[in-house]
Parts: structure tokens; sequence; C-alpha cells
């Protein structure tokens, strides 16, 4: 065998070894594919560990909870929305608006993500901007009782009352058992007879 054919036998069997030593720092797809969904699943674990402390009140657990499962699935629009919602349940607003956003960055069809940021719009008196977000969830979903309620609500707020009157009425024509919006608009009513009683 001469030299060249010697190196060339050299080089080959390099080449070989280097490969054979990449193939091993590459993992399973499936392996990837198992880590990925355990993972998803822990975050999944956790959201129902923090929803848990939410409905006994424990509004700092549940936020403890849901901020761990941020740490792990950073883009889960659930959990940021669910961190916004634990935070405007604590009074602290403009943190909870800033999860908001960030969920509807992820989800931009998300009806509850817009109908919860138009009730923390509301709660802030920044009327124009809870009006798109009742229309941007109507346009999602046309046919959602509460949301033509919400709209109400923020109509009365408003002082737009013929309105508000009639999110109402839509609201009950989708939802007769929807009794808030039968309260709503009963006291309605019952200030224009008032007014107009007052009025002769």
């Amino acid at each position: 065998m001469t030299l060249f054919q010697l190196l060339m036998l050299g080089a080959s069997a390099f080449f070989a070894y280097k490969i054979y030593e990449h193939i091993g720092t590459l993992q399973d797809p499936t392996e990837e594919t198992n880590k990925a969904d355990t993972q998803h699943d822990n975050v999944a674990s956790l959201i129902e560990q923090a929803d848990e402390a939410m409905q006994e009140g424990n509004l700092q657990k549940a936020l403890a909870i849901y901020s761990e499962a941020k740490f792990k699935e950073p883009d889960n629009p659930e959990t940021l929305f669910k961190m916004g919602y634990t935070l405007a349940q604590q009074n602290r607003d403009e943190e909870a608006l800033d999860y908001y956003k960030d969920a509807l960055k992820l989800a931009p069809n998300d009806k509850y993500i817009h109908q919860a940021m138009a009730s923390l719009y509301r709660k802030m008196g920044e009327f124009a901007n809870a009006r798109i977000h009742l229309n941007k969830s109507l346009e999602i979903d046309p046919k959602s009782a509460i949301t033509y309620y919400n709209y109400g609500n923020l109509l009365v707020d408003m002082h737009h009352i013929d309105e508000a009157k009639e999110m109402y009425e839509k609201a009950l024509r989708l939802d007769p058992e929807l009794h808030a919006a039968q309260e709503e608009l009963e006291k309605l009513q019952k200030d224009v007879k008032d007014d107009n009683s007052t009025s002769i």
C-alpha cells in the first residue's frame, strides 16, 4: 500500500469517527418530543394547582404558582392571562394589563382576553379602550350573551342609556337565564319611568 493510500485510509477513518461522534451528540427526535410533552404536562399541572389556589381565595399562592409555570413555558397565553386576572383581583391594574397585553399578542383571537381587558379598562375609566375590546370580542363571537351584558354595563357608565338597554336586550335574547342582564334592564326602565313621573 502506497503512502498516499495509507493517508487516505487514515483520513477516511478519522472522518468516519467524527461522524459517529456527531451522531452520538444528536438526541432522538422522539426523546425531544417526550421532553417537550413532559414539560407541557408539568406546566398544565402547575396551572391546575394555581387554579385551585384561586378558588380557595389564596391569590398570592396562585400568583406564585402561575409565575413558576411562566418560568417553565414563557409563551403560554393561558398562564399570562391567568396571571393578569390574579393581579387584577389584587387591584394591581397596570401589572394586570401588561400580562393581558402579552397574552393577547400570543392569542389575538381569544375573546376572554378581550373581555378581561375591556373589564379592566372600564374599571380604570378608559371607556374608549374598553369599547374597542368589547367590539373585538363580539367580532370573534357575536353570540356571547355575557359580552353584550358587559357592554351594557360599560354604556351605563358612559351614560348611553338607550344603547345600554339594547345591549341588555340582546344579551337576554341570547340567554334568557342571564338574570343579571334582566335586573340591570329593569333598573334602567324604572329610572326612565321615575324621570318621566318627576317631569310631569
